[in-house]
């Protein structure tokens, strides 16, 4: 009994270190300062990690549609957009995957990093993650 206790107790911050990216997290614009939107990021049935857009926060653009964007997203509503497309765990931070930017329509490569339980680092670049902008996203509860 003492060793699957003691196994449990062992393996318990693995996993519960792999689901703190997940939940809802409220935008931080880099530029402005204000809060602009809840993501939400979930892992899909192929395990690698996706973010929608939850909630729209700026008063007057709760039902804003993509105009920026391209191909099957042009004029669609933004709030349950995919932004955050298949990001993979590797060591401390979640990458490989992309990063869309509703208001401009671009995509941009994307690591996420924790910083604390509450706080995630997101870094959308082209190419060269020197070449980028990094946003925080904060922890959001309902």
């Amino acid at each position: 009994m003492k060793k699957l206790l003691f196994t449990l107790l062992l393996l318990f911050p693995l996993f519960s270190f792999s689901q703190e990216i997940l939940g809802k997290w409220k935008t931080i614009d880099d530029e402005t300062g204000k809060a602009k939107s809840i993501v939400e990021i979930f892992k899909a049935t192929n395990g690698k990690i996706y973010g929608r857009v939850y909630k729209i926060l700026t008063v007057g653009e709760e039902n804003k549609k993509c105009t920026a964007c391209k191909g099957d997203l042009k004029d669609k509503p933004i709030t349950g957009m995919i932004i955050v497309s298949g990001l993979t765990k590797d060591g401390d931070e979640w990458s490989g995957g992309t990063i869309m930017d509703p208001n401009k329509g671009k995509t941009y490569d994307c690591y996420i990093t924790m910083e604390g339980n509450d706080k995630l680092k997101v870094r959308g670049y082209m190419g060269v993650a020197l070449l980028g902008r990094t946003q925080y996203w904060y922890r959001y509860t309902e």
